[in-house]
């Protein structure tokens, strides 16, 4: 039987699973393989070491000709995308933007877009960065790198699948409950910071270059991560240091999750990922130079990015939501898929040390402005979304509720 009639998608296994489909032309049989729930080991985080269910690969789906996305990744009508964009309920063709702001010119000293970084915070939560300081070259280098190990034949991806207990490697799901609906992505998921958890037997070897690309431009990533924060904590009114410190100071963490989007057939029926905000910090987000993908929720809308040339996207997550107390906002965001193109982006998230206490910068705490969250550790903030996968922002929002009563 050759690759058109059969998929094999291989772990260690005793369980297996048939999903079988139309192509309009004869029946292909893809078989997942699954280990055995009466095997699963638990770990300190409350996490398997081995996902609950078969593990399907997204990219092998897309690559079936399959005619439509198995039932586990359609999503009720109330959740799925929508082709426009609708701005005071009249739906619009042209696309509106999220703030671009020029990071050169807020070194230099220019108010107005130093302002207008801070609007985009208390606005947005988004806004894209360019004149970066990352050489654009660099940034085309570990996207390609990317594209090119999720060309690679699936069993040479396989070796490095990720488990729940740390997410750390090849993937295809976020959350670990029995049956909950699939996006439509695979993954990968690395550590960069502390260098206690950067371990480069767990990055690819293939391409060649790719743990050489991605170091370098990790590096890079955290010099903008940390120019960033200064001005985001300078703009709350308090030292240029304050945010940094409250994240644990040198002791921050970095990691990066690289989403590969495969075409899709039913684009309408699907999400490349589910509405969510960052648990963590900041993200910094090398978006698809030739796709759009990437939706924000603003007001009762969902933006479409249009990434600018050589830009990266930075959105804040829900420690900056927290520490700020709600003068930053973070945003919930999805992606939706193509069913001509595929899409690759690289998440980088900076974020705080894992397991100390986050609340409101106690500068921004008066007796008119209390607390709205409670001290709690970045670590549970992101076993929230390990275990239950994107769920809007209902975790940070049920925080909100303890404080107030």
């Amino acid at each position: 039987m050759n690759n058109q009639d059969k998929i094999m998608i291989e772990k260690e296994t005793t369980d297996k699973i048939e999903i079988k489909s139309k192509n309009g032309l004869n029946e292909q049989e893809l078989e997942v393989k699954m280990d055995n729930m009466s095997d699963l080991n638990k770990t300190t985080n409350g996490l398997g070491e081995k996902w609950p269910e078969p593990i399907i690969r997204v990219q092998s789906l897309a690559e079936s000709n399959l005619a439509t996305v198995p039932d586990r990744f359609i999503k009720p009508p109330s959740q799925r995308p929508n082709e426009t964009i609708t701005i005071n309920n009249q739906p619009e063709a042209a696309a509106i933007n999220i703030p671009v702001v020029d990071l050169r010119s807020i070194l230099s000293g220019n108010q107005e877009e130093t302002e207008r970084i801070s609007e985009a915070c208390r606005e947005f939560g988004f806004f894209q960065v360019i004149n970066h300081g990352v050489r654009p070259e660099l940034m085309a280098a570990a996207r390609e790198a990317w594209r090119s190990f999720f060309h690679l034949p699936v069993e040479a991806k396989e070796a490095y699948s990720n488990s729940p207990s740390t997410y750390e490697g090849y993937g295809s799901r976020l959350g670990v409950e029995k049956g909950a609906l699939l996006d439509w992505n695979d993954y990968y998921f690395l550590n960069f910071l502390p260098l206690a958890l950067k371990d480069l037997n767990k990055w690819p070897s293939l391409p060649s270059n790719i743990r050489e690309v991605v170091d370098e431009y990790g590096e890079e990533l955290v010099k903008l991560g940390e120019s960033l924060m200064r001005i985001l904590s300078s703009n709350l009114g308090v030292n240029e240091e304050q945010l940094q410190e409250a994240f644990g100071g040198e002791d921050f963490s970095a990691c990066m999750r690289v989403n590969y989007y495969p075409k899709c057939p039913r684009p309408e029926l699907d999400l490349g990922l589910s509405p969510h905000s960052d648990p963590g910090g900041i993200t910094i987000l090398l978006p698809d130079d030739q796709v759009a993908g990437l939706q924000v929720h603003h007001g009762d809308t969902w933006i479409t990015v249009n990434a600018l040339p050589n830009a990266f996207v930075v959105n804040l997550g829900d420690q900056m939501q927290i520490l700020s107390n709600s003068i930053y906002k973070s945003s919930e965001h999805r992606v939706i898929v193509n069913s001509q193109k595929e899409r690759v982006s690289l998440a980088f998230f900076y974020n705080p040390k894992s397991d100390i206490p986050i609340q409101p910068l106690e500068q921004l705490i008066s007796s008119t402005n209390p607390p709205l969250y409670p001290p709690m550790s970045y670590d549970q903030y992101r076993l929230f979304i390990r275990t239950h996968g994107p769920r809007g922002k209902s975790y940070v929002e049920s925080h909100v509720s303890l404080v107030n009563g």
